[in-house]
């Protein structure tokens, strides 16, 4: 475990983690479909959530890729994900992408899981800096970098492509320990 709160955990991903992983996927696919295809795509079926699983955790061991687990220390229930992506060791940077279940969106878990996971990241890996891209009408994804203490810097433009969609311009917030 990396972090506890009264209300909630985080965790590394474990293969025990396969079920209420896929549930909450499944469960909010209309939620995450526009920001999260590829992660929705690859965890379809229970199956392909174990394959998931043990791929993420074989690029953890490689420290290509880290997924952190939210649980709810009430119902032990997954609650959420954060997954910390495109490692540049040599920049010292890595950037956040994250989804919390709709029945617990709105509470600020994920700004207080966000910060918890940027502490821990930037101690125990060496990060300096971390990013999250979101775009503007996101709302609860960019008051999430916000109150999680990230900067907006500026706009990419083209930067994500959505399933069946047309480029859209993310916004880039960056948190850097030297701040």
């Amino acid at each position: 475990m990396i972090y506890s709160s009264e209300h909630f955990s985080i965790s590394h991903l474990k293969p025990k983690d396969a079920l209420q992983l896929n549930k909450l996927l499944v469960s909010n696919t209309d939620r995450f479909i526009r920001f999260l295809p590829k992660t929705l795509a690859e965890n379809r079926t229970l199956e392909s959530t174990r394959n998931y699983i043990q791929r993420k955790v074989t690029s953890a061991e490689k420290r290509k890729e880290f997924v952190f687990i939210i649980h709810d220390n009430h119902s032990k229930d997954i609650i959420g994900m954060i997954i910390l992506k495109n490692l540049d060791w040599d920049a010292k940077q890595g950037e956040f992408a994250y989804c919390i279940g709709n029945r617990f969106k709105g509470k600020g878990f994920m700004s207080d899981a966000i910060r918890a996971t940027s502490n821990y990241v930037i101690k125990n890996l060496g990060l300096e800096t971390l990013q999250i891209l979101s775009h503007k009408t996101n709302f609860p994804s960019v008051n999430t970098a916000i109150k999680a203490g990230f900067k907006w810097q500026c706009t990419l433009k083209d930067e994500f492509k959505p399933l069946n969609g047309t480029p859209l311009d993310m916004e880039l917030f960056e948190f850097s320990s030297s701040s």
